[in-house]
Order: structure tokens, then C-alpha cells, then sequence
């Protein structure tokens, strides 16, 4: 019994809810707001976009610890790319603050 504990406590900590909850509250704590993005007319885009001060935008897409993106999700993120846009995929708590950790550098480079 100890072990199902165990692997529900795992899961929730590396859960793509679990990231998506960390990285709104991290990108809130930088000033910035991190909008749901959805469009059910085309499907595969990033789950988020965060803006920060600067005018900075990051899409980012989010997965559970491990995942990968799907076809259409990778077509998406090259198509946003190759428009000028900055799009990280995250599957972790680590990667939030990764990708967090280079936007504020940015941010504070634009900000002067």
C-alpha cells in the first residue's frame, strides 16, 4: 500500500498539471502573466504563452516528465519558430526554472 503512496505523491510532482501550476506561479513571481492559450480550430499549438516586462513572449509547451511532443505539436513549434518566436518544451519542474532563468536574463538585458 505504501508504494501506490508513494506513486500517486511522484506523479503529481511530475505531472503535467503539477508543471503547468509551477511554471504560472514562477512566471507570475517574475512579473509576467502566462495565458492558456487554446484555439479548437487548430489543434497543436503550445499550451501556453508567457509575457514578461520587455515585451518578451515565450509559447511553451508542456509535458508530463519524459513525454514528447506529437507530430502536429512539433510541426507547430517549427512553424513558430521559423516566424521569430522563442518556444521551449518543458517536462519538468527544472525546466521551468531553466527556460525562466534565460528569460529573466534576457528580460533584464531589454529592460535597460
Amino acid at each position: 500500500m505504501d508504494r501506490k503512496i508513494e506513486n500517486i505523491v511522484r506523479h503529481a510532482d511530475v505531472s503535467e498539471k503539477a508543471i503547468e501550476a509551477y511554471l504560472v506561479r514562477r512566471v507570475k513571481e517574475l512579473g509576467g502573466v502566462c495565458l492558456k492559450y487554446s484555439n479548437p480550430n487548430l489543434v497543436g499549438y503550445p499550451d501556453r504563452v508567457a509575457l514578461f516586462p520587455a515585451g518578451v513572449a515565450v509559447w511553451i509547451e508542456l509535458k508530463s516528465s519524459g513525454k514528447q511532443p506529437t507530430k502536429i505539436q512539433r510541426a507547430r513549434i517549427a512553424h513558430l519558430k521559423n516566424l521569430g518566436h522563442t518556444v521551449a518544451v518543458i517536462d519538468s519542474k527544472p525546466g521551468v526554472d531553466a527556460v525562466l532563468k534565460a528569460v529573466d536574463f534576457v528580460v533584464n538585458i531589454e529592460g535597460e
